[in-house]
């Protein structure tokens, strides 16, 4: 009976994979109304929806995502993000030192998720990719008012900086899970037992990142042996840095 409180609107938006690559051939359900469609080239699509109506985004190989629509008369464009499925790697858990072999470390270095281990057994489904709505852009604005229209949302968003703080926090929160992801799955014995304090395992987390790029990109992929393989190239590094700064401070 609610879909005779909302009117029916167009929900629009676009689809990429975790390394901003548009994915084209996605398809996009309404599970609400059973109403389908997909992803074009550019990964854009629309779809009609009722407010609160469950939209579901399928791909063969990537992680299915689920949101609820929030119509308000704006409508601006959402941005959902699939995750591509990893393969299956096989984790153990250790806390002695590394040996300085790199792949001995890093099958030791692994922790069993539990709750992931559970969860297929008895096939319950894996957490989702994230549904966003996406930050207004310059040329979303522009376009529009060369062909004699006016995007009052986007506009708004632009001028307000609303866009700009969007973008911002959306690299903030990856940037937390990500090193959340590899806390959850190493024993800080691991880093401690490298030379790294304790206190500043997060911090060296984040460094390798800089550092070495390949190590987030096995953090997207879920390939933990592969993490640790990249992450301890920048170990020493990072010890390096530690001494300088304690010295500076002296």
């Amino acid at each position: 009976m609610g879909h005779f409180l909302f009117a029916q609107e167009t929900v629009m938006g676009k689809i990429k994979d975790d390394n901003e690559i548009s994915l084209a051939g996605v398809t996009v359900i309404n599970i609400t109304t059973d109403v389908k469609t997909y992803s074009n080239a550019n990964g854009e699509f629309s779809i009609s929806a009722f407010k609160n109506d469950e939209l579901r985004f399928v791909k063969q190989g990537y992680e299915r995502v689920s949101g609820r629509v929030l119509l308000n008369g704006t409508n601006a464009p959402i941005l959902v993000t699939l995750i591509k499925i990893p393969e299956v790697i096989e984790e153990v858990k250790v806390t002695s030192k590394p040996t300085g072999d790199l792949e001995t470390d890093a099958r030791r270095a692994s922790r069993v998720d539990k709750g992931e281990v559970v969860r297929d057994a008895v096939g319950l489904p894996q957490p989702v990719g994230k549904m966003r709505e996406k930050p207004a852009e310059v040329k979303q604005v522009l376009i529009p008012i060369l062909l004699g229209q006016l995007n009052v949302q986007g506009m708004y968003d632009l001028v307000s900086g609303k866009a700009r703080r969007q973008k911002r926090q959306y690299k903030y929160d990856d940037l937390q899970e990500h090193i959340k992801w590899v806390r959850d799955r190493v024993d800080d014995d691991y880093f401690i037992k490298a030379g790294i304090p304790q206190e500043r395992i997060s911090q060296f987390i984040e460094f390798s990142f800089a550092e070495k790029p390949f190590v987030r990109t096995y953090v997207k992929a879920k390939n933990l042996s592969g993490v640790l393989l990249t992450m301890e190239e920048a170990i020493p590094l990072y010890i390096e840095r530690l001494k300088t700064v304690k010295n500076q401070g002296e």
